[in-house]
Formats: structure tokens, sequence, C-alpha cells
């Protein structure tokens, strides 16, 4: 899939690259409009720790169906502190369908994602 980086401009390809090895960044292009919209209103940086992960990539690999990283719809934004709870506040307003939540320890995260589907949790906790 070849994307318009330049039409996000707070996010490059090498952040979405799969770490697998095998380079594909094959992000949708309404997840990665919902992203921007939602680094504009946040008005602050949103590092990625976590995008397209294809469906070799060790994690997707150890699941029963690969999730909402192989399918291009999801990215883990590194946030810890106060700036959480605006994070947010902002995804539920920009329509982001899936929230897991990472506050324990290191490696602080939220993860954000628009896949739909019945019996999908909406928000959830890492344990």
């Amino acid at each position: 899939m070849n994307l318009n980086w330049s039409s996000y401009p707070n996010f490059t390809r090498s952040e979405f690259v799969c770490r697998c090895g095998c380079g594909r960044a094959d992000m949708q292009p309404g997840f990665m409009s919902a992203l921007q919209m939602l680094r504009d209103a946040y008005a602050r940086p949103m590092p990625i720790t976590s995008g397209y992960r294809c469906p070799k990539h060790p994690i997707e690999a150890a699941k029963a169906m690969p999730g909402a990283h192989a399918s291009g719809c999801a990215a883990d934004v590194a946030v810890h502190g106060s700036p959480t709870h605006e994070l947010l506040r902002l995804a539920f307003h920009f329509g982001f369908t899936g929230i897991g939540v990472q506050q324990r320890g290191d490696g602080r995260f939220i993860h954000l994602d628009t896949l739909t589907g019945p019996n999908r949790p909406m928000v959830w906790s890492y344990p």
C-alpha cells in the first residue's frame, strides 16, 4: 500500500514500519487521518511505539487471528501522567473504537484503533 505520508505531517513512515524486518507499513488512510486529527487537537507529540505489525510479527503470530495492528488500523502511543487523560478524552471524541491502557511500570502507552465488530471491547487495560 502506498500511503501519501505527507498528508500526515506529525508522523513518519518509519514510526509505523513493522519491526519483524519485513519493512512494511501498511497503514489504512482512514486510520491515519483520524490519528492526524487527534494529534492536531492534542497539540503535543505522540511518539508511536508500535504501528503496523504484519501477520508474521511475533505478537501477531501468537494470536488466534491477527489483530488491529495487522490490519493497519492501530497504533500505540507513548504517554504517561496527566497528558494521558487529555489523549483519552480526545480519542473518544474522534471516534477511536478500541482503546487499550497501559499506565503501569516502564513503557506506558495508549493503544488506539478503529476496528469495529460484535463483542469487541472498546476499552481495556493491559495486565
